[in-house]
């Protein structure tokens, strides 16, 4: 910052490099990848894994040299990694098959283990799960998500950060969610302090089987409580709240948020739910372990288009092909990927150890442990009215490690914690107790 500069000044400057980032995004590109993964005319996960133009060998060969050249024209500044396992004996994956994730880390320069992904799936599929050998261009499942985190990549390799972004395309989805299984175990092998995953699945359908055209709108996907939650830790939440306040759910919050600050014409709706109904994804496993983890996708799916072989019945086209895929939507659902991954990444991590007390006071006190993060300007505090989706009130303090909010009742409100840095941007809301807290604990 110059002598003459101002910290109004540095924070209009970081939120310009967010707009930037959000702009730099091109449709063209994403149709460009999305095109070229409909070329491997099948993407099974039980495909051809030899040919080098057609099965989920290829496929996955062609994702990785993409990253090995967004690497070149950032000098090198991508850690390109198979992360893999073999699978066999399960229902969809019955035979020896050998499942590969491809995954690329952009290290961050000051806490290099604190990591925030964006993930898409490679695999396609037809209408019998088990069919490996017809065509399943898969354009928009998953084509689009892997496209779009190509794009995030090329994008943000362009810039550094003070925590590690990590770019992921998941294979075994169709099969039983394994490349996300295999991803979570390795980075709990690896100590992964992973903040935030955010899966795209399906992010370029802009008319569905409803009748409603719509490029406006997108859904994020959240679970309220953690799976892995103990029962004293379910005991504490009866009592104190939470049930719509875990990590995922504030991290939901926090991309809705940049989606109203950075990405024009878009308006994301917060779905309380972990899935569609009855249904899965690629972020499930990060869930599971524990990790915030959320879906963000298209709003009206077309069910003609998806897990469909190609055919025409009665005049209705059935099948996922690239002419049902809207690039400009795409490009502005990587957009809120890209700018949420860069606020983050740029952002202090979460507060720790988030407490509040203030039962039977007129006053409300909250506190955190003290971090070393020389990058950290203060704190912000927020509550909201327990019947509220969005946090309404904030108040900001200093670099301290508690707050007390006067004459603000705790009883009436939910409340959380985020750390701010010296150019404004801030980290996801931390809700007091277990059942907010970012780096999770089982104990």
């Amino acid at each position: 910052m110059s002598a003459n500069a101002t910290n109004t000044d540095v924070a209009i400057d970081a939120q310009q490099q967010l707009h930037n980032i959000a702009n730099a995004v091109s449709a063209q590109r994403i149709g460009n990848d999305i095109q070229t993964l409909v070329n491997f005319g099948t993407r099974h996960t039980l495909s051809d894994t030899q040919s080098p133009t057609r099965g989920i060998g290829a496929a996955r060969r062609w994702i990785k040299q993409e990253f090995e050249k967004i690497s070149a024209q950032c000098g090198g500044c991508l850690e390109i990694l198979e992360v893999k396992d073999t699978i066999s004996g399960e229902k969809r994956i019955p035979n020896l098959t050998e499942v590969v994730n491809i995954i690329a880390i952009q290290r961050g320069i000051n806490e290099p283990n604190r990591m925030v992904m964006m993930s898409g799936d490679i695999d396609s599929r037809v209408s019998d799960v088990m069919d490996f050998t017809s065509d399943a261009p898969g354009a928009n499942d998953n084509a689009s998500g892997v496209a779009g985190v190509l794009e995030a990549a090329r994008v943000l390799s362009q810039y550094k950060f003070n925590g590690s972004v990590v770019y992921a395309a998941l294979s075994g989805e169709e099969q039983g969610l394994f490349g996300g299984k295999i991803l979570t175990a390795y980075a709990q092998q690896h100590n992964w302090n992973i903040h935030a995953v955010l899966n795209n699945d399906m992010i370029g359908n802009i008319t569905g089987i409803n009748g409603v055209t719509d490029n406006t709108t997108a859904r994020i996907f959240s679970e309220g409580t953690r799976v892995i939650e103990t029962a004293q830790q379910a005991r504490t939440r009866r009592f104190t709240g939470g049930e719509v306040d875990s990590a995922s759910r504030n991290l939901a919050r926090y991309i809705d948020t940049i989606a109203d600050k950075y990405i024009a014409n878009l308006d994301t709706i917060l779905v309380y739910r972990l899935d569609r109904f009855g249904r899965g994804g690629h972020h499930r496993p990060f869930n599971d372990a524990g990790f915030a983890a959320v879906r963000i996708m298209e709003t009206n799916e077309h069910y003609h288009r998806q897990h469909q072989d190609l055919r025409t019945e009665n005049g209705t086209v059935y099948g996922d092909t690239i002419d049902g895929v809207d690039f400009a939507y795409a490009a502005k659902l990587t957009s809120l990927n890209a700018v949420s991954l860069a606020s983050m990444a740029w952002a202090p991590a979460p507060p720790k150890g988030v407490k509040i007390t203030g039962a039977v006071s007129g006053d409300t006190q909250l506190s955190w442990q003290p971090a070393s993060d020389n990058t950290i300007a203060g704190y912000r505090l927020y509550w909201r009215y327990t019947s509220e989706p969005q946090w309404q009130f904030s108040k900001m303090v200093g670099k301290v490690t508690h707050a007390t909010l006067k004459n603000v009742v705790i009883d009436n409100y939910y409340f959380g914690v985020a750390a701010v840095n010296q150019q404004g941007i801030e980290s996801p809301v931390v809700f007091p107790g277990d059942v907010g807290a970012f780096e999770h604990s089982v104990n």
